[in-house]
């Protein structure tokens, strides 16, 4: 089976990863592409559900054999992307790939599969909203507060690239809109 991709972009602490989250238990057929990264693995992140966690020195060697669909240089010396592996250990089970990614991985997801993919850039209600919702989070030094937010601004700018813009102002309203949008794109 050849699938369907769903793509989700959006800027840290828009909701992109909760939205994800809760549209694998919806019941769609779909299952998530897991990513690959090189930055550390956070407490209770496990290898091969989370992330792929590799060295950079073994990022940039897959990067050589040309392993990844999109991959990224999101952060300095902090890789993240896609491999190609992962289209068809999903299509295998029968289901559509769901992918979490950064904006510029999702726009290169897009060009290479044009009309198998659906790329959503979820939007946060406002920069000030996004900045507590990440000051919640409490993961960041002040200085990576920073430079998550002037990020976040850039990668607004890119909205207009994707399919569907999904406003997160409230996860009880935004995963069924967005559930509904995606069912519609899978049984076409």
């Amino acid at each position: 089976m050849n699938g369907k991709l769903i793509v989700f972009s959006a800027p840290s602490g828009a909701g992109k990863t909760s939205i994800v989250h809760r549209l694998l238990k919806s019941g769609l057929p779909i299952a998530f592409s897991v990513s690959a990264c090189s930055r550390p693995k956070r407490p209770n992140e496990i290898h091969g559900t989370d992330y792929y966690f590799l060295s950079p020195e073994e990022f940039k060697q897959r990067i050589d054999n040309n392993e990844f669909l999109e991959w990224e240089e999101v952060y300095p010396g902090n890789y993240y992307g896609t491999l190609k592996s992962e289209l068809p250990r999903i299509w295998n089970l029968g289901k559509h790939v769901i992918f979490d990614v950064d904006v510029i991985g999702g726009i290169n997801i897009k060009k290479f599969y044009p009309n198998e993919t659906l790329s959503i850039f979820v939007m946060p209600p406002s920069i000030e909203e996004l900045e507590v919702r990440l000051r919640i989070r409490d993961t960041e030094t002040p200085e990576n507060l920073t430079k998550r937010l002037d990020k976040a601004k850039w990668e607004i700018s890119f909205a207009d690239k994707f399919d569907y813009l999904l406003l997160n102002d409230n996860l009880d309203r935004s995963t069924p809109e967005i559930q509904e949008v995606i069912a519609k794109f899978i049984s076409q």
